[in-house]
């Protein structure tokens, strides 16, 4: 049993069991790397005060993937660090913290110092090592102090995840004369961390920790123990005398030779008898092993997990033949445990990602030594590639290279077998590319603003959000000419410009990079002489990282004030309240500097791209994600009004999403075609798709207190318990969704729940920029003993396939972990589309029986559940997201094919604290689908039917229900109520006139026909302003309303009137329903006009056009359907569809008028032809 110790002062009676995390000092816990990283210092604390030592510890430095969110969880901890003297000081950049980190050291050697000394911990990504390198140099050279010591964090972000370099830092490390520690997982950083400050200590050495993605963005089971880490003094003689280095400040001749001497010799040295006598390099396998394999940090898991996958276990391996060096210290590589790891060797195979590092230093050691073994690496014997120098080296890369060898050395039998099913295993074809999920903006992120640009313009990204334009087509953010590191956005356009025949450039600037760096950047651009914008976003917040304040962030008055001194031609600012802003601003703005609403911001760059010189627009607008969160906690007040679509008037063209690049703007399939609809659960309230020109909008103001009608809570008591198909021995599951939805929380949960089950639990978060949008995955690994192996599942090594979002499920990269016969499949179908589907209306989402084909296709089993998650979620009024991730959840658990209780996933999602009662009732929704299949409310409003309708309806020869017939009749009935009987009567001859053609020449087929029906109607039923007041006035509307926002919500039409847009009235007009309604009704009223010589609104060009392609479609059909034939089919069915394309009003409308009569032309000319 497990004792689980808490220290007396940290712990808080009846606290949650989550700040086990940081409090428990003997036993289990389940810790992420970061969360580790924020444990560390408590821990060393501990160990200080353990042996009578008051030791503070300075923390600093500057955030970055995959470090990006240590500063916000050592903020979070602040009072819990405060109690055991760490100060953290967040870094204006690296090399800046880098220096403030050496001073912790001056600190611990001065005769005024509080307490014993000061440890010091720098963090930073491999970008961030490299710009503070100079300053690492002078800090290392002079050195640490016995009681203090520095630990240099960092982040190798190794195939670029979110950076725009990959980076491995070891050789940077070696460089800078610091020992390098390399763990493997949560353990092996508190571990290893504990070792490296001890290490600095004795060594006088800065040391430092790389940290790769997976190990920080990985988490797992921990175990805690007073004695596990008792540091081991080496022995510092040399010479017979005793060494002891003394940090100095001093960096001039003489001192600066001796402490050159020093650190490589003395130094040096000790950090190698450091790592001897405390084990910090450990050797595991086979005593009488011919072939060793040198591996560190997540390598290391990666190569333990191969072994494991070719039946090398760590029960077998010490019989295996293989014996493993796993490196705790791969710099500087300590001799002794080389020799002895070397011992009987005949061949020693070095797997480490990128260059040869490891590799290298081991040749050097073993090399004009007798005996010593062959080593390779990125070579072989023969001087082919052995392991690849680019990308990372997943565990079945590694096997698929370790196994010939092992074979050759008479290893375990079991490779032999492994490798006889790898050739006789299927071959997976290559699936087609489907619709990619790349990041995007958030919704009402002020990038969807700022990152536009005039036609023609060239644009330089850079570091931060704005860097998505990537993904971006050009024609709404630019071409780029590329991205730079952080400060040196624009810097490029003074080497560029005078070679090509552009003489502007848009530089994109974040306000987090400007205090980071940036501003020297502007500097350089005005020293040159360049004629450069700078579109600096004041968002008030480092997004990319976590939302963080910028160190030393000054106000918008005090950037230009600088802007200015220095020399910038012209500022001016931009804002989405412009009249708050200069409120806010006052005088503390020079007069020249003018203050524009964000809808110039077009001609406002205009403006600035003719001025000479270097100039600045500054945007100002808040992060939308984080002052989503100050809404939600009360900081800040929201606005009163919500916005909604009335999809019947939507006419789909895209045009509010073209405008507002808002995800909250979804494209959604409707009876009558694709529409759109506003997201409420995410919608951050920007209000920027009101620009869309478009009747359809709808602001609505809910009454207060009221709520949407919920369902009841389903009690736990009522739902049996599930029947198991898995155990947790050796189980792995794979969740994957969209970013911002919870699909992280939903793994946190997991494992929460394990650990509370006493299980071993690994994980993994792939997150890259996929918080904006993009696909995220978490892969959770769960054991009742040591999990050994990595924590990313390998191919065919799933067992449990949740799909939160079907299209990232149905990926490639995805699908290669599922086994045909080992995986059970939990998939939502809900639709979530994509940032390209927001702003495109010609790309549409997969169908979604096509993606679960894809997904059987990879691994069919009769248990596989396929469910709308939102559906089901939306039905007991549960409408964010991250209630249908928890929803499928309950359906895993309920049809046993996830191995944990209700009871301790209950037990999770409430020490998560979040929403604890509507994520329950989430979960037992699915729990209970699982047992009806059927958990939301299925009734339907039946229509009643009209002798009117169903007379003209049957014009058309088909049974009234078929597809066809149930097509037809709902849309005579609309037509009907659009104008009169006669007009759906036209519409019904004309439908059975194309049937007939096509039953004749294709025997009875219907789908050109009822493609015909749907956009016959489409062109019919145009929406002039007879038609967009009868759909405002539907009782349509009014349910629409109320089932979004409860009853009692009051709401306004809003419309910008063609004649009033005319005059120069640029807003929209509020219609409110109470005296609009009656407006509208009596403009309905007024149909009989519509087409006549009294119709004053049929005289404008887009009414005269919406008629004449009534005609013109109608006489195309007619003619494709005389030349059909089954080689014709595919040409006469596009012609069909094509007032498809037709879509939107005014000005929008007329343009795709024009597509739809060159597409027609052109049929009809292959038709004819």
């Amino acid at each position: 049993m497990t004792t689980r110790t808490t220290a007396p002062s940290e712990g808080v009676p009846g606290g949650n069991p989550l700040d086990d995390r940081f409090d428990l000092l003997d036993g289990e816990v389940h810790l992420s790397g970061i969360q580790a990283l924020v444990r560390l210092p408590m821990d060393q604390r501990r160990l200080d005060e353990r042996r009578g030592l008051d030791v503070g510890i300075f923390i600093s430095g500057y955030e970055g993937s995959p470090l990006a969110g240590l500063d916000l969880q050592l903020s979070r901890q602040a009072e819990r660090l405060g109690a055991h003297r760490v100060v953290f000081r967040p870094g204006v950049n690296e090399e800046l913290a880098a220096n403030a980190v050496q001073g912790s050291q001056l600190a611990s050697a001065s005769p005024d110092r509080i307490g014993d000394g000061v440890t010091g911990i720098w963090y930073g990504k491999a970008p961030g090592l490299d710009r503070a390198t100079d300053a690492i140099r002078h800090s290392n050279l002079a050195g640490t102090h016995r009681r203090g010591g520095v630990l240099a964090l960092v982040g190798d972000d190794s195939i670029a995840k979110s950076s725009t370099v990959p980076s491995s830092s070891e050789p940077a490390i070696a460089e800078l004369g610091m020992p390098c520690l390399s763990p493997a997982d949560p353990q092996d950083i508190l571990d290893l961390g504990l070792h490296g400050i001890a290490m600095s200590r004795a060594s006088g050495l800065w040391v430092a920790m790389k940290l790769a993605t997976n190990v920080v963005d990985g988490s797992g089971t921990v175990s805690l123990s007073s004695a596990r880490v008792m540091p081991v003094a080496p022995d510092n003689t040399f010479g017979g005398e005793p060494f002891v280095h003394e940090p100095t400040g001093n960096l001039l001749q003489p001192t600066l030779g001796k402490l050159e001497a020093t650190q490589v010799r003395q130094r040096m040295e000790l950090a190698r008898r450091y790592a001897a006598a405390n084990d910090v390099n450990r050797i595991i396998g086979d005593p009488a092993a011919t072939l060793g394999i040198v591996c560190a940090g997540a390598t290391y898991l990666d190569v333990r997990q191969a072994l494991s996958d070719m039946g090398i276990t760590s029960a077998s391996i010490s019989g295996s033949g293989v014996r493993v060096l796993k490196l705790g210290m791969v710099h500087p590589l300590e001799p002794g445990i080389v020799a002895r790891f070397s011992e009987g060797l005949s061949e020693i195979v070095v797997v480490e990602e990128k260059k040869a590092f490891i590799e290298l230093a081991l040749k050097d050691l073993l090399y004009a030594r007798p005996g010593v073994p062959q080593v390779h690496g990125k070579r072989d014997e023969a001087g082919e590639e052995l392991f690849r120098a680019d990308g990372d080296l997943p565990a079945d890369y590694i096997a698929a290279r370790l196994a010939p060898r092992i074979r050759r050395h008479g290893g375990a039998a079991s490779v032999t077998a492994w490798l006889d099913r790898q050739r006789s295993a299927r071959r997976v074809p290559t699936l087609l590319p489907i619709l990619p999920r790349p990041p995007a903006f958030c919704s009402g992120c002020p990038h969807n603003s700022s990152t536009k640009v005039p036609a023609g313009s060239l644009v330089g990204a850079g570091i931060g959000c704005h860097a998505m334009v990537a993904f971006m087509p050009e024609d709404r953010v630019g071409p780029s000419i590329g991205h730079s590191q952080m400060g040196g956005e624009g810097a490029a356009w003074a080497g560029m410009a005078p070679f090509v025949t552009q003489d502007h450039l848009f530089q994109n600037l974040g306000d987090g990079t400007f205090h980071h760096s940036g501003s020297l950047a502007i500097r350089a651009a005005i020293a040159g002489g360049s004629h450069i914008t700078y579109k600096l976003l004041y968002n008030d917040a480092v997004a990319m990282t976590g939302g963080q304040q910028a160190v030393g962030k000054m106000t918008v008055p005090e950037i230009v004030a600088e802007l200015l001194a220095e020399g910038v031609a012209r500022v001016v600012i931009t804002s989405d309240q412009p009249k708050h802003s200069r409120r806010a601003f006052g005088r503390r703005l020079p007069a020249k500097v003018t203050v524009r609403h964000r809808d110039d911001m077009i001609p406002v760059q205009e403006e600035l791209a003719r001025t000479p010189g270097v100039t600045v627009l500054i945007h100002e607008q808040e992060c939308a994600t984080e002052l989503r969160r100050k809404r939600k906690r009360g900081l800040v007040e929201a606005p009163t009004r919500r916005i909604l679509i009335n999809e019947r008037v939507c006419e789909g063209c895209g045009d509010c999403g073209d405008k507002s690049g808002c995800l909250s703007v979804r494209p959604t399939e409707t009876e009558f075609g694709r529409k759109t609809a506003i997201h409420q659960a995410s919608c951050n309230l920007d209000f920027s798709c009101l620009k869309g020109d478009c009747p359809s909008f709808v602001e609505v103001v809910p009454r207060k207190g009221t709520k949407k009608a919920t369902r009841e809570q389903v009690p736990a008591t009522t739902l049996p318990t599930p029947r198991m198909l898995v155990t947790p021995d050796d189980f792995s599951m794979r969740i994957m969704g969209v970013g911002g939805t919870g699909v992280v929380t939903v793994a946190q949960v997991l494992a929460a729940a394990a650990s509370h089950a006493g299980l071993k639990v690994k994980g993994l978060d792939q997150l890259g920029l996929a918080q904006k949008g993009g696909a995220v995955v978490s892969d959770v690994r769960l054991s009742t003993s040591e999990i050994v192996g990595t924590n990313k599942i390998g191919p065919g090594a799933c067992d449990l396939y949740l799909g939160c979002d079907i299209l990232v499920a149905a990926t490639e990269s995805n699908l290669a972990v599922m086994g045909a016969d080992r995986t059970y499949a939990v998939v939502s179908t809900s639709v979530t589309p994509t940032g390209q589907m927001v702003t495109d209306t010609k790309t549409s989402f997969p169908r979604p029986d096509d993606l679960i084909t894809r997904i059987e296709w990879a691994g069919s089993r009769p248990e596989n559940v396929f469910v709308d998650a939102h559906a089901a979620t939306g039905a007991a009024a549960l409408d964010e997201d991250q209630y249908d991730n928890v929803f499928l959840l309950g359906v895993a658990v309920q049809a046993g094919v996830l191995p944990l209780s209700p009871e301790d996933i209950e037990w999770a999602l409430d020490v998560n604290g979040v929403q604890v009662e509507r994520n329950i009732k989430a979960f037992r929704l699915g729990r209970q689908h699982a047992v009806s299949q059927d958990p939301a409310d299925a009734s339907t409003t039946a229509r009643a039917k009209d002798h009117r309708t169903e007379k003209v309806a049957s014009t058309v020869q088909v049974p009234g229900d078929t597809a066809l017939g149930i097509l037809v009749r709902r849309r005579v009935d609309e037509l009907i109520a659009y104008q009169n009987v006669a007009w759906a009567q036209r519409y019904a001859h004309e439908v059975e006139n194309i049937r007939k053609s096509e039953a004749s020449a294709l025997d009875d087929s219907t789908a050109i026909t009822e493609t015909y029906a749907r956009h016959l109607y489409k062109v019919m039923a145009y929406k002039d302003e007879y038609e967009v007041a009868r759909l405002h006035i539907s009782p349509a509307l009014e349910r629409q309303v109320h089932d979004e926002f409860g009853e009692g919500a009051r709401y306004s039409i809003l419309l910008h009137p063609p004649i009033l847009r005319a005059m120069g009235l640029k807003n929209k007009i509020r219609l409110r329903s109470w005296w609009g309604k009656p407006v509208l009704r009596s403009l309905y009223a007024m149909r009989a006009l519509r087409g006549t010589r009294f119709d004053i609104f049929g005289y404008d060009a887009v009414r005269r056009e919406e008629r004449r392609l009534i005609d013109d479609y109608a006489r195309s059909m007619a003619t494709a359907v005389a030349a059909l034939s089954v080689t014709t089919r595919d040409l006469v069915l596009e012609l069909a569809g094509l007032p498809d394309v037709v879509r939107g009003y005014e000005d929008i409308k007329l343009r795709t008028v024009k597509e739809y009569q060159e597409r027609r032309t052109a049929i009809l000319d292959h038709l004819a032809g």
